[in-house]
């Protein structure tokens, strides 16, 4: 996986491309959302395989559940424009399995899950995967993980917000 800085970075980046000022729950929702695939990690301490369709990288990381989840955030606290909602919320969830799918390790995303319990990685995988555990997080590996996703995620997000500021600044 990469990291949850990583994954978060996106989140921001994507309520950021609505151009709405009044975003502060969304912005919210949306790194939180681009984070949340990652608590099936629980799995592993309920005994549930790594291939199994609810293990890690399965379910939680479908487009399925990006569109469940979406939805659920669109109907109870979603504000003024839900459409907007549905959407930063679904492209910050999903985005997380893309991300994912970049990475050098594991065994592949579920993206088809409930439907087909395939995994599948991206021809692109630079990202390198991050430690499970926060203490192997902070190491030499964790270092690395992290100047992979500012090269990888936070130089291209930071650049999508300089051009975006710039077109909008010349409006």
């Amino acid at each position: 996986m990469a990291s949850i800085f990583g994954h978060g970075v996106v989140g921001f980046t994507i309520t950021k491309l609505i151009g709405n000022k009044q975003t502060k729950w969304l912005l919210l929702a949306a790194i939180f959302s681009a984070i949340l695939p990652d608590f099936d990690v629980i799995t592993f301490k309920l005994g549930i395989a790594y291939q199994h369709p609810l293990g890690h990288r399965g379910f939680t990381h479908s487009i399925f559940f990006a569109i469940l989840w979406a939805l659920v955030l669109m109907l109870t606290i979603g504000r003024n424009n839900k459409l907007i909602w549905f959407l930063v919320i679904f492209l910050s969830t999903i985005s997380h399995g893309i991300f994912d799918a970049m990475t050098s390790g594991g065994e592949g995303i579920g993206f088809f899950i409930p439907f087909n319990n395939d995994r599948f990685f991206f021809s692109f995988r630079e990202i390198l995967v991050s430690p499970l555990g926060i203490k192997k997080f902070f190491s030499g590996w964790g270092l690395r993980v992290v100047l992979s996703e500012i090269k990888f995620i936070v130089i291209p997000s930071l650049l999508i917000l300089l051009i975006l500021g710039t077109l909008k600044k010349y409006k």
